[in-house]
């Protein structure tokens, strides 16, 4: 069976691809199947959350990009921006992993936080889509004090990236 040991920088080229919905990107030890349908197994750092463009050395020298899987998710809008923040400072205050866009957010569907949006006052559409929330404003998610390895470092999405440079820039 193949070994996929090593991350590498994002784009560049590739041999073939590895398709998985987020809760799937967020393991490090796995065995998966390539889109060619070879059986591989994931062995990375600990802590590692692939992204949507990343790129991953097999154990043969092949080059393995990585694609966010289309999955089950929640796409919420609002008539308002105030609206559509006190959305995502509820989600946040719950450590719900969310993907923010150019006037929505995007979360994993459940029902009781559908609810909860609703009740807000926005608007909460399901739909087929691929997810790559926030990394976290430290970049190794949630921890506490007491936690006795250090957060690993987790690149953010492409988007958020190339927004916080552009933000920079203005």
């Amino acid at each position: 069976m193949l070994n996929i040991t090593e991350q590498l920088s994002p784009g560049g080229q590739h041999d073939d691809r590895l398709i998985l919905p987020f809760d799937r990107r967020q393991k490090s030890r796995l065995r998966i199947r390539l889109e060619s349908g070879e059986e591989a197994g994931l062995f990375l750092k600990r802590g590692t959350i692939l992204r949507g463009g990343d790129r991953l050395l097999a154990s043969d020298g092949r080059i393995v990009r990585v694609v966010a899987a289309d999955e089950p998710v929640m796409r919420v809008t609002a008539d308002t921006p105030i609206r559509l923040m006190c959305a995502a400072y509820h989600l946040g205050n719950r450590h719900v992993p969310l993907q923010i866009g150019e006037g929505w957010l995007r979360l994993e569907q459940d029902h009781v936080l559908k609810e909860m949006l609703l009740g807000l006052g926005v608007q909460v559409v399901n739909e087929h889509a691929s997810f790559e929330p926030e990394a976290g404003a430290y970049g190794g998610g949630h921890r506490h004090h007491h936690d006795d390895e250090p957060a690993p470092l987790i690149r953010p999405p492409q988007r958020a990236k190339a927004r916080l440079e552009k933000a920079q820039h203005d």
